[in-house]
């Protein structure tokens, strides 16, 4: 439930508006199914990993482990920073969705103060409040886009108040694809630069499914949980973010000058741009509230994540031992209290100074999540393989693919091409703070992982030395009995949840 809902924020909601006017109704769909299928991979080879060893640290654990430990060390304090400096931006974004009833500037310090004590007590107060607040959050979310997809449906067909059919129109006429504007005098170019452009911001909008691998230590049957929301989560980026991108494309022409706007507020999402442009008036205050909340759940999440890594770093010795301190209750305080800290940055975009300097310093950490999925998969063919060297049979695992290590092959490899075309716009309009946004990740990783490598002269893993014992509980020492569903509404919601 949470993989998927966790990832349903403002970049599916508000964000599918600037892949549709990058790209065209068809263009989106492409970039939206080719980065769908690299998460799902991404998910497949960490759900196998944490199925065999639902162990604190998760991924830069299994890369120190299964690769190498200055692997796990780049990977660990790359996600770190990553995962704690989105958590201002979504933080940022909920205050800015409020502004859709409330625009008074001066009351912007008061709401951000709000939601970051909300945040950060949701945190504090454990694992088990977490889960609830999520898991309310991912209901909020999941009803939502569910009915945007049937209001999108039912506009489109006809029923909306105006009973104008739209069918396929907008496909026809602006068209299925859209360019860039890089390249106007090569029409073919810059309408697969469109394409390109939407894969990086389709990316955004699915980083963070890992979630439920970082959470699996802290709750109850993790083996048998993860194996049932990595299977789930097929169906659901199929229907909420494919379907969802595709229902957007028949509603809205791409050229619509409503795209255009950046508000931040549900009135650039083309959901609210089809029902006012059909006479419908009374949803999309609705649907502000909703993005508003779903903003909120992303921020809770990120800091969830940030606190974990860092927890995991310090238990392995790449991070102070104080960040490993825990409640009775095993809750990391400190590692929570120290991520909790930065989420104070969303005040500097109170002023429009340092709301400069913010945007910049966000910029450096979006090639951080690529960097994730693509150390996932690189982690997965070195776990595979020397399983198999091992002799120790897969698919006894509660969780296992039967189309690995080939899933993990297409995640690595289009990673690393989600890395290169980051930032690929600068190469046509080049600046050196634009450069450096894009880029500067790249260096940043190599110089914490040679850095770790040359200091602590570490190795990289061969088949017959890694570890798949030690430390790893049992399968009898953290699955209970399972209690299969009674009666209709319990069958319902095993389906659903």
């Amino acid at each position: 439930m949470i993989a998927i809902a966790g990832t349903l924020g403002t970049g599916l909601f508000l964000g599918s508006g600037k892949a549709l006017s990058g790209a065209g109704p068809l263009g989106a769909l492409i970039a939206y199914a080719l980065v769908g299928s690299v998460a799902y991979s991404s998910l497949c080879s960490i759900g196998e990993m944490t199925s065999h060893a639902p162990i604190s640290g998760t991924f830069p654990h299994f890369a120190a482990r299964w690769v190498d430990p200055a692997l796990g060390f780049a990977v660990g304090w790359n996600y770190f920073y990553t995962n704690v400096i989105t958590v201002p931006v979504e933080i940022t974004g909920a205050q800015i969705l409020i502004t859709y009833w409330d625009s008074n500037p001066n009351h912007a310090g008061i709401y951000t103060a709000i939601i970051i004590v909300f945040a950060c007590a949701t945190n504090i107060f454990g694992v088990r409040y977490f889960g609830e607040a999520e898991f309310m959050f991912s209901i909020i979310k999941l009803t939502m886009i569910t009915g945007l997809i049937l209001v999108g449906l039912i506009i489109d067909l006809g029923g909306s108040p105006n009973h104008h059919r739209l069918g396929f129109q907008y496909w026809k006429n602006p068209g299925i694809f859209a360019g860039a504007g890089l390249e106007p005098q090569n029409i073919g170019l810059d309408r697969f630069l469109g394409i390109l452009s939407v894969i990086v911001q389709a990316s955004f909008s699915f980083q963070g499914m890992e979630l439920v691998a970082i959470a699996a230590s802290e709750t109850e049957n993790p083996r048998r949980n993860i194996a049932k929301a990595v299977r789930r989560v097929f169906f659901r980026i199929l229907v909420f973010y494919i379907l969802g991108i595709f229902v957007t494309g028949l509603i809205v022409p791409y050229n619509d000058p409503n795209l255009l706007q950046s508000t931040g507020t549900a009135a650039e999402s083309p959901y609210v741009i089809a029902m006012t442009n059909a006479g419908i008036k009374v949803l999309p205050s609705v649907i502000n509230a909703g993005v508003m909340t779903s903003a909120f759940s992303a921020a809770n999440s990120f800091l969830f994540c940030s606190s974990r890594i860092l927890y995991g770093l310090s238990l392995r010795g790449q991070a102070p031992k104080i960040f490993a301190r825990c409640t009775n209750s095993g809750l990391p305080f400190v590692a929570v209290a120290f991520s909790s800290i930065f989420a104070l940055l969303a005040l500097m975009n109170i002023k429009s100074g340092g709301a400069t300097v913010f945007n910049w310093f966000v910029n450096l950490s979006t090639v951080g999540g690529f960097f994730g999925w693509g150390s996932i998969n690189l982690t997965y063919i070195f776990f595979h393989r020397g399983m198999k060297y091992q002799g120790i049979d897969r698919r006894k695992l509660h969780y296992w693919n039967p189309l690995q290590p080939w899933l993990a092959i297409w995640g690595l490899s289009w990673c690393i091409l989600f890395i290169l075309i980051n930032g690929f716009e600068v190469f046509w309009t080049f600046t050196a703070s634009g450069f450096l946004t894009a880029y500067i990740n790249i260096p940043l990783f190599f110089a914490l992982y040679f850095g770790w490598k040359f200091m602590k002269k570490t190795e990289v893993w061969k088949p017959e030395e890694m570890d798949f014992v030690t430390g790893i509980p049992t399968p009898e020492e953290t699955e209970g009995p399972y209690y299969p569903p009674e009666g209709f509404w319990q069958k319902l919601a095993e389906i659903l949840f």
